[in-house]
């Protein structure tokens, strides 16, 4: 199977001006392709090749694992924005999140916190467990909840290449700005009890 990289479902000027074009083509134009193409090469001529990305991610390691997962992590990422999209949840995972944070805002509040001291590269995640309850993971480089048998259901990418040509080293400005394009009926879909 060859892995190929998802035409995005919007222009590249549609996330303005939260993120740029610029980094739409530096981000996912050269960083994702960069990844799509080296989880090709890796994948060639072994036991991955045939197998679906999530599992790659959950069995492999080292470069094999970084290029997989980062591949699955940004299509993950920039397919979870819609500057028209729902601004708030709604359903079963609003009733989580006020149950387990009180409200949208605090929840908000401590997943920006995550992503902001999150030491390095990364990304910032909540996940929810089989019975349906939700964690902020914070992850190193090519970290994925999928890897804890969680099933991710939101993401920020705090990696450099995320933001730096937008907000230079205001990760926390960046991070808060995320939810102006979120397309919360995005997350709803992947929220499973």
């Amino acid at each position: 199977m060859k892995f190929q990289q998802p035409r995005l479902p919007y222009a590249p000027d549609a996330l303005e001006p939260v993120i740029s074009p610029v980094t739409i083509d530096f981000h996912y134009g050269k960083h994702e392709k960069a990844y799509i193409d080296n989880l090709n090469r890796l994948v060639k001529d072994t036991p991955y090749e045939d197998m679906p990305l999530e599992r790659i991610i959950v069995e492999s390691d080292g470069a094999l694992f970084n290029n997989a997962s980062q591949a699955w992590n940004h299509i993950f990422y920039f397919f979870q924005f819609n500057p028209g999209g729902l601004k708030a949840p709604g359903g079963k995972l609003a009733e989580k999140i006020e149950e387990q944070f009180g409200s949208l805002e605090e929840f908000q509040k401590q997943f920006e916190e995550a992503g902001a001291t999150l030491f390095g590269s990364g990304w910032v995640w909540l996940a929810n467990d089989n019975e349906g309850n939700l964690e902020i993971i914070k992850g190193s480089n090519a970290d994925n909840p999928l890897r804890l048998n969680l099933n991710p259901i939101l993401t920020f990418d705090v990696w450099e290449h995320a933001y730096y040509l937008d907000y230079q080293n205001r990760r926390a400005d960046y991070l808060h700005r995320l939810w102006d394009i979120l397309d919360w009926s995005v997350i709803e879909s992947r929220y499973t009890l």
